[in-house]
């Protein structure tokens, strides 16, 4: 399997820069009195939304059939929801001369998050990997994350910058993304059909679901002056200690896979699904988590990391896909011995 590189080049997603745009409109009129109250309204019917589409669009079949590929999930869910924590927990020692306690509440947030899935398997797909298995891992990975998620968080941020956690609490946010998710995957052989034949419109809906949720949250934090917290340094430390927490991430599985003996396919798979975290689920959950001006600082550190992993993965993808695979070694013609020759000439 090729060596991980870093890239020469940095393009801007054009999504991240409509993201932008959202927090830009956020700052200059942020959503105040009735206005904030159907924003608001409106977050929590997007969410609703979105969960409802990503229990809609996963087949049940292919997430059974996914099951036979276990080594390769179980390792993709072991840098997702035990490997990333670990290091989130062990970044706690920056605080507070490195980071401020918010942003490391963003920050570890950002570490308990599921996989992505479509750009995961893009990229899979870029470097001619599993593509198979990267949906199956995506699809795992963002169906496990709407039980481990919250509940990692109940137990990491738990009472921590206001954000309060309770058995109660927990279960009730749990319920709140379920049962859409669960709505979708019982009505998906009604609406399964509509959804396939209009997955460019609805993606359209997805994203512009995301869109509604970040100006909710970021308006809001405007309102309550949180944004006074952040400094034009500490943006910068905080991209560095991401840049380190992304190259950290693609060197363990891109080791691990090899030390685990997965073929080259895999591994890309394993590099792909296992380093990455999704900004679409993370968004939504962070605004259910968290709540009020919480939610602003918390989604920050995920939209920077979510930038960061699409430009240095779409680099390593475009080199992998030029490097030859490795050829497959021939089989030796089978050569009978002199033994058996001989019984048969007799």
């Amino acid at each position: 399997m090729p060596r991980l590189r870093f890239p020469s080049r940095l393009p801007l997603d054009p999504y991240i820069a409509a993201l932008l745009g959202t927090v830009l409109l956020a700052a200059l009129l942020p959503a105040r009195g009735p206005a904030a109250t159907a924003s608001g309204g409106a977050s929590t019917g997007a969410v609703a939304l979105l969960f409802f589409l990503y229990g809609a669009r996963l087949s049940t079949r292919e997430a059974m059939d996914g099951l036979k590929h276990w080594r390769l999930h179980l390792t993709v869910l072991g840098c997702t929801f035990v490997l990333f924590p670990l290091l989130g927990v062990a970044a706690r020692g920056l605080v507070p001369y490195v980071l401020t306690p918010q942003l490391y509440t963003g920050l570890l947030f950002l570490c308990l998050l599921p996989s992505t899935i479509q750009s995961s398997i893009a990229f899979t797909s870029i470097a001619r990997g599993n593509v198979a298995a990267a949906i199956c891992a995506g699809s795992f990975s963002s169906l496990i994350g709407l039980l481990v998620t919250p509940l990692l968080a109940a137990l990491l941020l738990g009472g921590s910058n206001g954000v309060g956690f309770s058995a109660g609490s927990v279960l009730g946010i749990v319920l709140q993304l379920l049962v859409p998710f669960l709505a979708g995957q019982v009505l998906r052989p009604l609406v399964g059909g509509f959804i396939a034949r209009n997955k460019k419109v609805l993606g359209y809906v997805d994203r512009g679901s995301i869109l509604v949720v970040v100006y909710t949250a970021f308006s809001e934090g405007m309102v309550q002056g949180v944004w006074h917290q952040v400094t034009p340094l500490r943006l910068v430390v905080l991209l560095a200690i991401e840049g380190l927490l992304l190259a950290t991430m693609l060197s363990i599985t891109s080791y691990g896979a090899r030390r685990l003996g997965f073929g080259r396919a895999d591994s890309i798979t394993i590099v792909f699904c296992g380093s990455k975290k999704s900004l679409a689920a993370g968004l939504p959950m962070a605004t259910v988590l968290f709540g009020g001006p919480h939610a602003a600082l918390a989604v920050l550190p995920l939209m920077l990391f979510h930038q960061l992993q699409l430009m240095v993965c779409a680099v390593i993808a475009k080199r992998w896909s030029r490097t030859p695979a490795p050829p497959r070694r021939p089989q030796r013609p089978y050569v009978e011995a002199p033994a058996e020759v001989a019984s048969a000439r007799a």
